[in-house]
């Protein structure tokens, strides 16, 4: 009905709508998204003893902090074989991962997983935050959500290590992009949060669920997610601490993790 609503009004904030209501439900502060494939249990593994929580716990995290934290993944091209059996097997047991029933596990398709992410997440949770996290970081998530809750009266945020990189324009490098023409001079990237993680609000998760079908992606997920928010009125944060360099002595956000 919010969406609904929304695609006559325009993309709304849920923070600022919400201002006069009374409501005593705990409220999401954020849903974070960690992308994970086929192969990378080990990853997942290392996440779950390192920081996220499991069991009973996970929805502990839910009721008194209000933060979601699932891993996200798509299906086998060969529907229901072994890798996706796996999958639903780990599921089983861990009950943590979105599943994109719509999304291929194939390479060339890894630009559209964010979005599908977005859109899933958006249409199931009402949250300040939706915060998207590749499989090989480690997040401090009491540092993280002090830092989301720091940008609550901004109703349109992108949040991350803001940058822009070099656009390859030959097919045989490893980053080619096709459209590289279309980015200027064809030599940069427009400006955009790395990869690693980012957040954006609900607004913005909103305005990719209601625009699904004419937001266009990329060859980089990254990249096509900048691309979105560009002539929309939005506030680009460019959080250092977001930023795979980054230490901090008082708060490390997130560190790569060293997973074989």
């Amino acid at each position: 009905m919010e969406l609904a609503k929304a695609r006559q009004e325009g993309f709304i904030s849920k923070h600022s709508s919400d201002n006069s209501r009374t409501n005593t439900k705990k409220k999401i502060l954020a849903v974070i998204g960690i992308i994970t494939k086929f192969g990378r249990k080990n990853n997942r593994l290392a996440i779950r003893k390192a920081w996220m929580p499991t069991g009973a716990a996970l929805k502990k995290l839910q009721d008194e902090k209000g933060v979601i934290v699932r891993f996200v993944i798509g299906r086998s091209a060969n529907r229901g074989d072994s890798m996706d059996r796996e999958i639903d097997s780990e599921n089983g047991q861990s009950n943590d991962f979105i599943i994109l029933k719509d999304h291929t596990e194939v390479p060339e398709e890894d630009p559209k997983k964010s979005k599908l992410f977005l859109i899933h997440a958006v249409e199931h949770w009402d949250a300040e935050f939706y915060v998207k996290v590749k499989d090989d970081v480690y997040i401090n998530i009491d540092a993280l959500g002090a830092s989301l809750a720091n940008h609550l009266d901004k109703p349109r945020v992108y949040i991350g290590c803001m940058k822009s990189g070099e656009v390859f324009s030959e097919p045989t490098h490893k980053w080619f992009e096709p459209d590289w023409w279309k980015f200027g001079d064809g030599k940069s990237y427009l400006r955009h949060a790395s990869g690693e993680i980012y957040a954006i609000s609900r607004a913005l998760a909103q305005f990719v669920s209601i625009n699904r079908s004419i937001l266009r992606t990329y060859a980089h997920d990254d990249v096509s997610t900048g691309s979105w928010f560009i002539g929309l009125d939005v506030k680009h944060v460019d959080e250092g601490k977001f930023c795979c360099s980054s230490w901090s002595s008082e708060a490390l956000y997130f560190v790569s993790v060293v997973v074989s």
